[in-house]
């Protein structure tokens, strides 16, 4: 009897392993050797070696030590045995340092190239650093195609590229904290998730904090913590080539949520030297994406809906329940930024509250609005300005047939007062609300009150009971969505506050 229960027990297990229900856990320590089994008692002692030998359905868990290694994922998951996963064993953190390295050209501290269901998560990844112009250092790298990617609460920090000169502004080194290119043609990398982490204190060059560009699908940058950065916080990129292929060459069909965004600034970069040009968010090409409750502040530009490429378009993109406040320059801007750029097409901005952005008085305003625009939406949004202009408009751009924008329902105010406000870019300057809504035919339903914020000056931008924005927007044909920045409801009885909260 005893012989057959042992029989039936492992016909289970060996049924469970075929479904993919039994989880093999690996482990690595700083103390073990790669000859060893890989147990928890005789663990492996690289990363690397976990990533040549683990397979799918496992879990390495790496111990709390440094581990100076450059690791390429070589194993992929499947979706009848699940993920591969590498992680810090619970309560501790491994370190992934990079000091001894030098990038040979793109080179992540960890790289992941042509696969799929790899989960990385935890991990501390630091300390690779070049000046030379040709070499680009990467903090976590995804590259090629491939399916179900997971980068989950990892600390990226001190990914540092120093070269001194530049081609042109903004034509210097390149490094990145998290950079996911897809550069097939034929599969994109799709599935992709990056939630929590927190990428920081890099310098990162021309190129990006957080980035995804090329033929990548279906992703999510959720929770992530983006700060202290000298180039832009996150961006998602079309048409550089990436995938061989223009028709895929433009990253999708995403979403990009309750991210929290600042201090980052191009302002001493080499690449850009004194010139503000970075942004918190930025969609340069991308399309089919919905960036919402997302805070952003002490950016050069809040968030940036444009495409630096000629005949190309960032489009349909919604642009909801944010809050963006002390950008140095606009705290929303749109289209290519010179007329020989791209265009913006079908964006809706609704539902955000600026404040107080412009700080460094370049006239760009809160909303800026620049070169090849076509059917967008600014409504619903509460635009609290500083000591200078509200809105800037390209003149180029005035066309009451066909205007850049449908801008409407929203509520402005600054300390200057309604008569004394200026709206930049209308037949040269416009002074005076109501001269601004002459001038453009903006703005018909929109009013210039305080929106009574609870405690601007400690940052607190709910709305007090008495708030003229309560109640007031519209719904209509507009994405207003379901929650506000807060995860609240945000229709009650058929009716929406005006900004990025709505009063319970």
């Amino acid at each position: 009897m005893k012989l057959k229960l042992l029989a039936l027990l492992a016909f289970v297990v060996s049924v469970s392993a075929a479904r993919g229900q039994v989880n093999t856990s690996y482990y690595v320590s700083p103390t073990g050797n790669d000859s060893n089994p890989g147990t928890q008692a005789a663990p492996w002692r690289t990363i690397q070696h976990a990533a040549d030998t683990g397979r799918a359905g496992s879990t390495v868990k790496v111990r709390t030590g440094i581990y100076e290694e450059l690791v390429s994922i070589h194993v992929s998951g499947n979706a009848s045995d699940g993920f591969i996963t590498f992680k810090s064993f619970p309560g501790e953190t491994a370190v992934l340092d990079a000091t001894r390295f030098t990038p040979s050209g793109r080179q992540g501290v960890l790289t992941i190239h042509n696969r799929s269901y790899v989960r990385i998560a935890g991990l501390e990844i630091r300390n690779f650093h070049t000046a030379e112009h040709r070499l680009s250092p990467l903090g976590i790298s995804v590259t090629g195609s491939g399916s179900h990617i997971e980068l989950l609460n990892n600390n990226v920090h001190h990914i540092e590229q120093t070269f001194e000169g530049r081609d042109a502004p903004g034509r210097g080194g390149n490094g990145f904290g998290i950079a996911v290119y897809g550069t097939d043609a034929k599969a994109p990398i799709t599935d992709l998730i990056i939630d929590g982490n927190e990428v920081h204190h890099l310098k990162t060059g021309s190129s990006e904090s957080l980035v995804v560009n090329g033929n990548v699908t279906n992703f999510r940058i959720t929770h992530n913590l983006v700060h202290d950065n000298n180039n832009i916080g996150i961006d998602i990129i079309g048409f550089e080539r990436t995938a061989p292929d223009p028709a895929v060459d433009q990253a999708r069909d995403g979403v990009v949520s309750n991210n929290l965004v600042y201090n980052i600034t191009s302002r001493g970069n080499p690449a850009y030297r004194n010139e503000e040009n970075s942004d918190g968010i930025y969609v340069d090409g991308g399309t089919r994406i919905l960036i919402e409750q997302n805070v952003m502040h002490d950016v050069d530009f809040g968030i940036e809906l444009a495409s630096e490429h000629k005949d190309r378009a960032t489009s349909y993109i919604i642009a909801r329940n944010n809050l963006i406040y002390h950008s140095h320059t606009a705290g929303v801007s749109i289209g290519g930024y010179a007329p020989e750029r791209g265009r913006t097409d079908h964006c809706t901005v609704i539902n955000n509250t600026l404040y107080a952005n412009d700080t460094s008085a370049t006239g760009t305003g809160e909303f800026q609005m620049q070169w090849n625009m076509t059917d967008n939406i600014f409504v619903n949004n509460i635009v609290y300005a500083g000591p200078r202009c509200l809105i800037s408009l390209n003149k180029s751009q005035i066309d009451k047939a066909r205007p850049p924008a449908v801008i409407d329902h929203n509520l402005y105010y600054s300390a200057s007062g309604a008569k004394a406000s200026t709206w930049a870019g209308v037949s040269s300057t416009a002074t005076g609300f109501d001269r601004y809504v002459e001038s453009t035919g903006n703005d018909s339903h929109s009013r210039f009150l305080d929106p009574h914020f609870v405690d601007a000056a400690g940052h607190d931008f709910h709305l007090q009971a008495d708030s003229p924005a309560l109640a007031v927007g519209t719904t209509d044909e507009v994405p207003v969505g379901e929650l506000d920045l807060d995860g609240s409801p945000r229709i009650k009885s058929g009716k929406i506050d005006i900004g990025c909260y709505q009063k319970q």
